[in-house]
């Protein structure tokens, strides 16, 4: 996940709530304090804990201090990925599908246990499916099972009153030449691409009392972009 993206979702979580940044690398762990430090100065409570969804006792370890910390889950949100737009090697497709799709899967699945009854996970997708862009084919595999994972997910946890959705933004600004980005940004009818704030409304509406009739979908967050 996007540093910037993930101060945007950790912020906007209610007063009361006690946000967790998963998976922080080492060049996101100081934003990440920041975040946490931001968060205690306005009234509420973090902390940062430092992971790897590629890893499933590291997820088990992420989880294990979110619920130290309040004793409970209520909502996930399951953001982490990489994407490499230079050309592949075998070592960069494992490290994609590692993170990508392998960490969806581990963060889900340790989801699936511990939210409680009536809670909310939600995954990050990606509208570049839809864009069919040079050099993504790799980024774009991991992200359509993401989206199969999430809405089959929806339905093994059927009856617990939990619901399991995502949010399917553009292409970010970040990483990207001022060329690019006005090129792209060209192609979206808002003509712009899509800031931090703008994905973190959608994830905060899934993961609040107003996306709870929202259950196995996909929500594209993208302007109209495709």
């Amino acid at each position: 996940m996007l540093p910037h993206l993930s101060a945007q979702v950790a912020t906007r979580a209610p007063l009361g709530a006690r946000p967790f940044p998963d998976d922080i690398p080492h060049r996101v762990a100081w934003p990440a304090r920041h975040v946490v430090d931001a968060i205690v100065a306005d009234g509420g409570e973090a902390i940062a804990v430092q992971s790897n969804v590629a890893a499933p006792a590291a997820v088990g370890a992420l989880f294990d201090a979110a619920e130290h910390a309040s004793g409970r889950i209520d909502v996930v949100v399951n953001s982490a990925g990489v994407m490499k737009l230079a050309e592949f090697d075998d070592a960069a497709f494992d490290q994609t599908v590692a993170i990508n799709l392998k960490g969806t899967f581990n963060v889900s699945r340790e989801a699936a246990k511990r939210v409680r009854d009536g809670g909310r996970i939600v995954n990050l997708r990606s509208s570049v499916i839809g864009m069919r862009l040079p050099t993504y084919g790799v980024y774009i595999a991991n992200k359509a099972a993401v989206e199969g994972m999430t809405q089959v997910l929806a339905q093994e946890l059927r009856g617990r009153g939990i619901s399991v959705s995502a949010g399917a933004p553009e292409p970010f600004l970040q990483g990207k030449s001022p060329e690019l980005v006005e090129r792209m940004a060209k192609t979206n009818p808002l003509e712009r691409l899509g800031q931090p704030e703008d994905i973190a409304r959608v994830v905060a509406c899934l993961a609040g009392p107003d996306g709870a009739w929202l259950n196995g979908q996909i929500l594209r967050a993208n302007g109209g972009m495709c």
